[in-house]
């Protein structure tokens, strides 16, 4: 089920956020960064701390995209 986290991105940029503080403020590793970055799967503990952080919810920052059909 492919993930999007185009909202995250758009939420760091309201809060006048870059990646690198949000790494640091939701001690979340460079690695789980990348993997969002890159839409991958992380872990939900990855997401709830970005979610404190942030102080919103999983609908806030992620969409869980249709999966495409292949005929």
């Amino acid at each position: 089920m492919p993930v999007c986290y185009n909202k995250l991105w758009k939420l760091l940029i309201d809060k006048g956020m870059s990646k690198t503080d949000l790494i640091k403020a939701s001690k979340i590793t460079t690695n789980a960064m990348a993997k969002l970055g890159k839409s991958e799967d992380v872990r939900v503990e990855v997401l709830v701390k970005i979610c404190r952080t942030l102080h919103c919810t999983l609908d806030d920052i992620a969409e869980i995209l249709p999966d495409e059909q292949t005929e």
